[in-house]
């Protein structure tokens, strides 16, 4: 199992810094943030843009992933985006984890654009991941989709796309699919509104089933990388130590090889203990 903390992108940098500098002394693995221009559970914060945070903390470590936690076509057009990856792999040296996820409310009406049902949202988020891996791969690409053109794209330097992995996002049986079948990781949150913690992980366990039907037919699978927001389901991970036993202990039996929780935060959301974060960093971060 390997560990990761999210900070939220509500502190400016001077603040924030050495939040992020922290995960690496702890032995985290992988420190991520929010994509969101504004986010559901802060609507009315204070919200930076994750790109430049990433790249900000990728001068202020050396060791840790750093991840987009995730990246939806809400707001961005995969041929621009590239250039932001290639940058960004870049800067912080191979660094860059990239989650990309179909995207949510309100982030999919700031720009005015047309209401999407939520299978047109899966599939303009698999043309996007398309599109994005090959100009992450191949130079003067062109392409003509329902979502998204493409006219002379160059990747000056040659291919970035075995320094940056993409950690496809999904909760539904078709995105998971997807996942397992296009990604080289998959990403949940489960099911948010589950009632119990239980409930929650029953619907993890039915999706892993998917994920391992999938692989079956990928000569790379036990490569796949699982990674599971913890905190998004009626636990908070940092709750107590015990908790996090808890909690770890039974994603590692459903065979995620990653969590991902909260940076303990005072207020709602992801109300922890630093307390209970230092004894995890201490006693499990091993």
């Amino acid at each position: 199992m390997r560990f990761g903390i999210c900070i939220l992108p509500d502190l400016d940098w001077r603040t924030s810094r050495p939040l992020w500098q922290r995960p690496e002394q702890m032995g985290f693995d992988h420190a991520w943030t929010y994509d969101h221009l504004v986010w559901g559970g802060l609507p009315d914060s204070r919200w930076f843009s994750c790109v430049p945070i990433l790249t900000a903390a990728s001068t202020v470590t050396s060791t840790i992933g750093l991840g987009a936690f995730v990246v939806s076509p809400n707001f961005r057009h995969p041929v621009a985006f590239s250039r932001e990856v290639q940058t960004l792999v870049d800067i912080s040296d191979g660094r860059f984890l990239l989650g990309l996820g179909a995207g949510g409310t309100p982030d999919d009406r700031l720009l005015g654009q047309s209401e999407l049902t939520a299978r047109q949202k899966v599939d303009r988020l698999q043309e996007f991941s398309r599109l994005l891996d090959r100009t992450l791969r191949e130079d003067h690409v062109d392409a003509d989709g329902e979502y998204y053109t493409a006219r002379d794209m160059r990747l000056v330097g040659g291919s970035v796309r075995d320094r940056v992995p993409l950690l496809m996002s999904g909760n539904g049986p078709r995105s998971v699919r997807f996942a397992a079948s296009f990604g080289d990781g998959w990403i949940t949150t489960g099911n948010t509104t589950a009632a119990t913690t239980d409930e929650w992980f029953a619907g993890i366990a039915r999706n892993c089933e998917i994920v391992d039907a999938e692989l079956a037919n990928r000569p790379d699978g036990s490569d796949f990388a699982r990674y599971l927001s913890i905190d998004s389901g009626p636990a908070q991970s940092l709750e107590s130590i015990g908790m996090f036993d808890e909690l770890t202990g039974r994603a590692a039996e459903l065979g995620l090889t990653e969590v991902i929780m909260h940076w303990p935060r005072s207020t709602p959301p992801h109300v922890a203990s630093e307390a209970v974060l230092d004894e995890v960093a201490a006693s499990r971060l091993t």
